[in-house]
């Protein structure tokens, strides 16, 4: 049987992305590497061995990765990994561009802001499409994470989210760029725009890769 290997930088987000897999893969079978220390080292600056260190985690998998942390996706992805905010840009790029409307990307760790929006810009440019990136800064809640109150940072998520959409009537889709926010997407599931979140369309890519 085919192993898929997911690289997390949180214990959270291992029963998450099982209960995923029990609903649309319940065969498949899932190897996680847990490793908070990768993005520590990035958020305070020690970055020394980290591309080597990625390296060799996504070389010694028995078969294909997908980072689940959009602070070190694109260190993983040159070593042939999923990243796994990939599809979700794929999917805000084409509604902005077949809308003609913004985009607004929620987040949650500063270090995400730049490697994200750097592919949402990736993404359109495949469209020939340029349009405005609202951003809208979270981070104040990610102590709450870290805690793991998962359901007061969903909560809390959703309802600043709601608040800035309202305040983006031209934006086309709403990003939550990290997998840690994809709680809150339930709870905005009536709202237009359409709201992304990674997790699930990272694993069906990772599926599909096999």
């Amino acid at each position: 049987m085919m192993i898929h290997t997911l690289l997390h930088t949180a214990e959270a987000h291992r029963p998450r992305f099982d209960a995923i897999a029990a609903r649309i893969a319940p065969s498949v079978s899932l190897d996680h590497v847990v490793r908070p220390d990768l993005l520590e080292r990035v958020r305070d600056g020690s970055t020394a061995k980290l591309e080597t260190e990625i390296g060799d985690i996504v070389a010694g998998a028995p078969g294909p990765v997908l980072c689940t942390c959009t602070t070190l996706g694109e260190i993983a992805e040159r070593h042939g990994a999923i990243r796994i905010d990939t599809p979700m840009m794929e999917k805000a790029a084409r509604i902005a561009a077949e809308a003609q409307g913004d985009i607004l990307l929620a987040y949650c760790l500063e270090s995400t802001l730049a490697p994200s929006i750097a592919h949402l810009d990736r993404e359109l440019e495949k469209h020939g499409y340029r349009t405005r990136v609202h951003t809208l800064d979270l981070s104040q809640f990610w102590p709450l994470f870290e805690a793991d109150q998962q359901e007061a940072f969903d909560a809390v998520i959703a309802t600043h989210v709601r608040e800035a959409a309202s305040e983006a009537p031209d934006a086309a889709a709403i990003v939550l760029a990290q997998a840690s926010m994809a709680g809150a997407a339930p709870r905005l599931a009536d709202l237009r725009p359409a709201v992304l979140s990674s997790p699930e369309m990272a694993l069906a890519a990772l599926l599909g890769r096999a």
